[in-house]
Order: structure tokens, then C-alpha cells, then sequence
């Protein structure tokens, strides 16, 4: 049984650290999520293993034969069995769970020169506001390797903010403000999508982000502000 357990868990460890079941990271939070990832797939493929031989040596073994209509023996407690069962399941989580807190301080510990946007969600679009800057625009932009602080809000129903590339994931709730942190790695454009049902629109709901170097920024800065001078309310 513990080589069967053996022999399937490493199986599926090598599955799950070989397929790329996430998209490209694109982030400095990104990298230490993955690993966090990987370490609970791994454990779990180990304990699905040992579980699912238990239960096929279970079966192949103390199976009704045929013919036999014998009540089964009296099976009692045995005390060690379940001190070990229940320690064991306890220890790994008690370890994940330090673990996973571990990630999230460090993933949302404040760095210098963090630039704050402001972001608010409505049925069923997304708004951006960059109050150092002084407007608002439909669309992200954000300076590679630079730390940005975004303050979630919501008009309506509750929305959600999530950039698969970059990890990151936090809900914003009407009445509240909540926040999360995000330093962008990689240049290019991704997508902001909406990941909490919020009506008939809500696949719509999504917004385009460009990653960008500084000069590219500042261009689109001066085009947006132009143009919301120009027609009023949001740059685009």
C-alpha cells in the first residue's frame, strides 16, 4: 500500500509540476504564489495517493467473498490509530496555513515609491483614477517595475479585481474600501476581468492594462489629460 501511495503521488507531483496549468507571470508577487502552489499541489497529490490506495487495498482485500454471508468481526476503537490520523492532517495544515501567511505578508508588504490609483468597480465597467497625477482613465497603465497600491471600491453589488498574470486577487465591496499591492514585471498588455458574478454584464466586465516603460507612460499621461480636457469625465 505505502508503495502504491509512493508510486502514484510522485506520478501526479511530476503532473503537476510539469504542465503549466497557470499563465505567465508577470509580477513580483507572482513567483512566491506559484511556489505556494506547487508545495500544496505536491503535498495534496501525496495524501490523494496514500488515500486512494487505502481504499483499493481495502476493497481487493477485505472484500465480501462470494457466497460468504457471515456478519464481519467486531472491529473496536484503537486509540493510537486515531491520535495519528487526526495529528497528522492537523500538522500539515497548522504548516500550510503558516506558510500561506507567510506569502501574503511578503506579497503585500509596502515598498518604497508605491504609486496609489484608485480604482472603482459599477455594472459593468471599471474605472481608474490616479489622484497624483489628476485624472481618470478606462484603462491601466502602469511602469514596469514600479510598486502600485490600488483602493478597491464598488457603486453597486460586489466586484472583483483580478490580473491572472499577475496573482493577484481581493473583492471590492460597496460601503468599504479594501487594497491590494501589485509590482508589474513584464511589459505588455493583459486584461482585468471581473471574477465575481455581478449581473447579466458581468462577463463584459473587463479593462485592458498596459505594462510599460516610463517614457511610454508619460505619453499616454499627456494624451489622456488631453483628452479629458478636451470631452470631460474619463480619459481613454
Amino acid at each position: 500500500m505505502v508503495l502504491w501511495a509512493l508510486g502514484i503521488g510522485s506520478v501526479l507531483a511530476v503532473v503537476v509540476l510539469t504542465v503549466p496549468w497557470l499563465p505567465e507571470d508577470a509580477s513580483t508577487q507572482a513567483h512566491p504564489v506559484d511556489t505556494l502552489y506547487e508545495v500544496l499541489a505536491v503535498i495534496s497529490s501525496y495524501i490523494f495517493a496514500f488515500v486512494v490506495s487505502i481504499l483499493l487495498v481495502s476493497d481487493v482485500h477485505f472484500r465480501r467473498r462470494h457466497n460468504d454471508l457471515s456478519d464481519g468481526e467486531p472491529i473496536h476503537g484503537n486509540t493510537r490509530l486515531e491520535a495519528v490520523w487526526t495529528a497528522i492532517p492537523a500538522i500539515l495544515m497548522l504548516g500550510a496555513a503558516v506558510y500561506s501567511a507567510l506569502v501574503l505578508a511578503d506579497i503585500e508588504q509596502t515598498k518604497a515609491n508605491t504609486q496609489e490609483v484608485d480604482v472603482t468597480g459599477q455594472q459593468f465597467a471599471w474605472t481608474f483614477n490616479y489622484p497624483s497625477l489628476g485624472f481618470k482613465s478606462g484603462e491601466l497603465h502602469m511602469v514596469k517595475g514600479t510598486p502600485y497600491h490600488f483602493k478597491l471600491r464598488a457603486k453597486d453589488v460586489i466586484h472583483s479585481f483580478w490580473v491572472p498574470q499577475f496573482r493577484m486577487k481581493k473583492d471590492a465591496v460597496p460601503g468599504m474600501t479594501t487594497d491590494i499591492r501589485v509590482t508589474p514585471t513584464k511589459i505588455g498588455h493583459y486584461t482585468l476581468v471581473c471574477t465575481e458574478l455581478c449581473g447579466l454584464g458581468h462577463a463584459t466586465m473587463r479593462a485592458p492594462i498596459v505594462v510599460e516603460d516610463q517614457a511610454a507612460f508619460n505619453k499616454w499621461t499627456a494624451q489622456a489629460k488631453k483628452n479629458q480636457n478636451l470631452v470631460g469625465g474619463i480619459a481613454r
